[in-house]
Formats: structure tokens, C-alpha cells, sequence
């Protein structure tokens, strides 16, 4: 048995008639808000990835040399 066009429309009818158009409206207002704060949340999480993934350590010249220096010296 399946749900044609007609059960669709009289279901719809009747929610209508129960709950009343201005809270159907505030209903789906709260669920689109609710969309809304996933997908900022989402795109929040993938720019902080994105933010650590791009952080490099920063090393100042003389740190390099000296590090470079002592592994040339290990070596002979």
C-alpha cells in the first residue's frame, strides 16, 4: 500500500488545521536556524584544521646555523 497524492495533501490539511500556519512558520524558522548554526560549525571545524596544518615552527638563523655546525662536527 502506498501513499499517494491525495493521503499527502489531506495529511498536510490536517497538520495545518492542528498546529496553525504561524507555528508551522516558527517551526521551520528554528530549523533553518538550526542548518544554519551546523554548517557555520562545520566550516568553523575546517578552517581550525586548516589554521593548524598552516603553523610551522619558527627557527631563528642562529639556532640553524649552530644546529647545522654541531651535526657537521659529529660527523668528522
Amino acid at each position: 500500500m502506498s501513499v499517494g497524492p491525495v493521503q499527502i495533501i489531506l495529511i498536510l490539511v490536517v497538520i495545518v488545521l492542528l498546529f496553525g500556519r504561524g507555528k508551522i512558520s516558527e517551526l521551520m524558522g528554528d530549523v533553518a536556524k538550526g542548518i544554519k548554526s551546523f554548517k557555520k560549525g562545520m566550516a568553523d571545524d575546517v578552517e581550525e584544521v586548516k589554521d593548524e596544518a598552516s603553523k610551522t615552527i619558527d627557527h631563528s638563523k642562529d639556532e640553524v646555523a649552530d644546529a647545522t655546525k654541531s651535526n657537521t662536527e659529529a660527523k668528522s
